[in-house]
């Protein structure tokens, strides 16, 4: 068993292997033995991490260590409003991060209840139902249609057996096992190992007996769950930006408040008094609220994100998937809808097209562009009844219940359509209702007498009708075994011999519908003049009459392409990844435009004889993967992080957790997701429409946008305070502010405004773009240039509004208080004058001013609120203020305005200058011909 896989080996071979009996089972004592040495057969969570110390763990952040020393300070300072607002940040966003790693670590438990809860096991040579962690490696099971399998298991019979493996492989439609070994001396993908069965995968039909091989943590599922246990979630760039933010505003704030002090008392200020000075810059430099508005602006962002149908679990993740460069998508309910789906029927010689979508029986059969006619057309006619009366499946209609309760009560009651039953029979089944043939409006006229049900080695399933006292027989199966049946085909409404060259026609057009990705079934009948119940399968289903050949895919959906094509405008890859078949892979790339010229695919066999080197040079060039394992979906996103990408990964299966759970996003589906794909993500689509995740994009780029805005806004002020103060003590002057006045306009004009930003609306080329570097700078793109030039003008025009009022009379202490005033008075209007340059990359002059409502009324705010700190006389000895004139006035509106004037000035001749440029290029002469 070391040298063989469980696949490759006999029944026997497997029996003999895990020492056990295939009829008598285990013995108990046996058992309790193997109890010993395997464990239960459960999911192991892993060590876990306390709440205490989860909530605890929220609080190391460096920015969070800052915020710590800067509610001191103010505490100090007796700024206890300000103290207060501090702490109040801190633990709010330690609050927020403590939910969303304590709801994270629930994606093992969400793992554990696709376990089987019971099995029916054979020990001691009787058959008793037990709990299922009390399974051992040996233990002979007995699986029914219903039943979750409830260990790894190896078939040693089946009967008709089939399994739902979509959630663990990728595999659109249950898969038909067999207990015969596999003659293969290589690695076989999960979804190919046909004799296996997985723990958590569902049995749709059939029965089987099975030995146990694997329990616990050793099946597959329990894989999964060690990669989940132990794959780090990613940190976005906003955390890292904002920690490298922190570092720097700390070292710089810092160092030039001792300069401040120092050239203060140098130039014979008061030690205190400078001291005071000094710490009051220093919470200024700081911008304390940058969490709490970050925060905001990501929770007004995913508010707007639930109403486009996109559900955020983590606040940073819309944010993260602004920049993505790459989506991982699965394909199976993801990219297609899920629901198998004819789309195309051969008969009498030519291919025609069904039309409409999902399980809806809504559409026609287009021959030669032309509806059908279901009454004239006997061929289409009889497949249709083969269709329907061959089947097993049930098309049900049920009221969608969230539709149902937005109707009026007038309205019509609007419905859902689901099958139950193989979705393969399904796809028939509704296809026949599209032309109104149902199995209810065949019932009076044929009545089912037998039936040979499909299984693996047939290939085949035959039912026995009674129709107006004759007997027919109606047979669909894969189309290479049923024609061997056929002796004659219905062509052009008459039953003809079926030749050799009919016969090369039919499988022509098999091979060309396969190539198509095609699920293909062939269709036949045959009149029974007489039947009893000993007659074979063999006698009745020979000298059968071919009918058509039935095509079924499970169907890309229908706004999936023009999402591609918005996200290759916007510089994003999209890739597939699948457990799906790779023909069936790319015929799908295929139609949603995934694969461009010289895209490549690989499967999964490739893709484990690859090394991560040869992986990583490859990987920019491959646009789908298809019969991958959960091991090679986490590969395939490690390689491409360490290409430097920015990976969302979007999945519905519990075969996309670990994946979901490494990339630096994580996207589950809302309706079609397994609970453990969801809880290991940070966004689930409401609607299961992979187009959302374009919503999702463009909310996060202007998200990221908006932060950069507040930043700049924020900074650029923060950096005119200090200018103004420093520059006042290196050339000797007094004080320009106080520290009261300083906090006043870090709390009130650097704050409201800056929310404001924080909600702006996004510039109209914000999807034309490609996604920015996930190693950019938060300065990058000149904002560092913008935060210094602006916050120096800003500086600059504060102390010199300043002198100009103090020189008037130097020695006096009401002048002293009135140019402070004044001072005060035009560092907040320069803010709240640059605040609306901040909306534009450009210049204050490219956008409407008055777009952003809620900026507007924050800058209204905020002025009232000075007016009231200089004209109020309860307030003017608390801020050391004094009224201003008219005169005073037009001074603080002149140098509050220069700053705006100059910037918007330089943008317009940059961009003049540029025009100018470009027209002249076009217009040059060219050196060559």
């Amino acid at each position: 068993m070391d040298h063989m896989k469980e696949y490759q080996m006999s029944a026997n071979e497997v029996l003999n292997a895990q020492k056990t009996h295939p009829v008598d089972g285990l013995t108990k004592d046996e058992t309790e033995k193997r109890q010993e040495v395997h464990g239960f057969n459960e999911l192991s969570e892993g060590e876990r991490v306390s709440p205490i110390t989860l909530f605890l763990n929220q609080f190391k952040d460096f920015m969070v260590l800052v915020l710590m020393g800067a509610t001191l300070i103010s505490g100090l300072l007796g700024e206890y409003l300000d103290a207060i607002t501090i702490i109040a940040i801190i633990v709010i966003n330690g609050v927020l991060g403590f939910i969303q790693e304590f709801r994270a670590e629930r994606s093992l438990r969400a793992l554990k209840e696709l376990s089987a809860y019971t099995a029916k096991v054979v020990r001691d040579g009787s058959v008793e139902q037990i709990p299922a962690y009390t399974l051992v490696p040996g233990d002979i099971v007995l699986l029914e249609s219903g039943d979750r399998v409830p260990a790894d298991v190896r078939f040693l019979e089946t009967n008709s057996l089939y399994i739902e493996e979509s959630a663990l492989t990728g595999e659109s439609v249950p898969v038909n096992k067999h207990s015969e070994a596999l003659a293969s001396p290589g690695e076989v993908p999960l979804g190919d190992q046909k004799n296996c069965g997985f723990m958590g995968t569902m049995v749709t039909r059939g029965t089987a007996r099975a030995v146990v091989v694997r329990t616990g943590m050793a099946t597959e599922m329990g894989k999964i769950a060690d990669l989940i246990q132990n794959t780090d979630t990613m940190e976005t760039p906003l955390q890292h930006r904002l920690e490298q933010l922190g570092k720097i505003l700390i070292i710089v704030a810092l160092g030039l408040t001792v300069m401040v002090v120092v050239a203060g008392i140098m130039h014979g200020q008061p030690v205190y008094g400078m001291f005071l000075a000094g710490v009051s810059l220093a919470v200024a430099a700081i911008p304390e609220g940058l969490p709490a508005i970050v925060t905001i602006a990501l929770a007004l962002g995913v508010q707007r994100m639930i109403k486009r149908k996109a559900i955020v679990r983590k606040l940073p993740s819309v944010e993260t998937l602004g920049c993505a460069s790459v989506i991982c998508s699965d394909k199976t309910g993801t990219l297609t809808q899920n629901k198998m789906t004819v789309t195309h029927l051969w008969m009498d010689g030519e291919l025609s097209e069904v039309t409409g979508e999902g399980y809806e029986p809504q559409g026609h059969v287009m021959k030669n562009g032309k509806k059908a006619d279901v009454q004239h057309d006997q061929t289409l006619r009889r497949l249709l009844q083969i269709a329907v009366l061959c089947n097993n499946a049930v098309l049900t209609e049920t009221a969608a219940e969230e539709k149902k309760k937005k109707r009026s009560k007038d309205s019509q009651p609007e419905t859902a359509w689901e099958i139950k039953g193989d979705p393969t029979e399904g796809a028939l089944v509704v296809l026949g209702a599209k032309q109104g043939i149902t199995a209810d409006s065949l019932q009076g006229l044929y009545k089912r007498v037998a039936e040979f049900p499909f299984d693996s080695e047939r290939k085949r399933m035959s039912v026995l009708v009674e129709h107006q006292g004759g007997r027919l027989v109606y047979t669909k199966g894969a189309p290479d075994v049923l024609l061997g049946q056929c002796s004659y085909a219905l062509w052009d409404g008459k039953v003809v011999p079926f030749t050799p060259t009919l016969k090369n026609k039919v499988l022509a057009a098999n091979e060309e519908m396969a190539r198509s990705a095609l699920r293909v079934l062939g269709l036949a009948f045959r009149e029974l003049k007489t039947y009893d119940r000993s007659q074979s399968e063999e006698d009745v289903e020979a000298g059968l009459i071919f009918v058509g050949l039935a095509g079924m895919i499970d169907p890309p959906r229908r706004e999936v392409r023009d999402a591609i094509a918005t996200c290759r405008r916007a510089g994003i890859k999209t890739v597939m990844i699948t457990g799906d078949h790779q023909t069936t892979a790319e015929a799908i790339a295929g139609q949603l435009g995934m694969l461009p010229r010289g895209g490549l695919t690989l499967n999964g066999q490739q893709l484990s004889a690859m090394s991560d080197d040869q992986l990583d040079k490859r990987v920019d060039d491959i646009y789908v993967y298809a019969r991958v394992s959960p091991e090679h979906k986490l590969r395939i996103v490690k390689a491409l992080q360490r290409k430097g990408h920015v990976v969302a990964m979007t999945g519905d299966g519990v075969n996309d957790a670990p994946a979901i759970k490494a990339a630096d996003i994580g996207i589950a589906m809302g309706i079609t997701g397994t609970d453990v794909s969801k809880e290991a993500s940070s966004l689930v689509l409401n609607d299961d429409n992979f187009a959302t995740i374009v919503a999702a994009i463009e909310e996060g780029r202007g998200i990221y946008e908006n932060i950069r805005k507040f930043i700049r806004y924020l900074l650029a002020s923060n950096v005119g305070e200090i200018l103004t103060m420093f520059i006042a003590m290196m050339v000797g002057l007094p004080l320009p502010l106080i520290p009261i006045q300083i906090l006043w306009v870090n709390l009130v004009t650097d704050g409201l405004p800056a929310m404001a930003l924080g909600v702006d609306q996004a510039e109209k080329d914000l999807m034309q773009h490609k996604p920015r570097s996930a190693k950019e700078n938060i300065f990058a793109r000149r904002l560092g240039w913008k935060i210094i030039s602006r916050g120096a003008l800003i500086g600059v025009c504060t102390l010199a509004a300043f002198w100009l009022v103090l020189r008037e009379n130097p020695d006096d202490k009401a002048q002293l208080v009135l140019a402070q005033t004044v001072a005060f008075a035009t560092l907040v209007m320069a803010q709240l004058i640059h605040v609306f340059d901040c909306r534009s990359s450009r210049s204050i002059f490219h956008r409407n001013p008055f777009q952003n409502k809620l900026l507007v009324l924050s800058v209204i705010s905020s002025v009232l609120l000075l007016l009231g700190v200089v004209y109020i006389e309860q307030l003017q000895p608390i801020f050391k203020t004094v009224p201003l004139h008219l005169k005073e006035w037009i001074i603080v509106f002149i140098f509050a305005g220069i700053p705006t004037f100059l910037m918007g000035l330089g943008s317009v001749m940059s961009t003049s200058k540029k025009k100018k440029d470009k027209s002249m290029n076009m217009n040059a002469k060219p050196m060559f011909r």
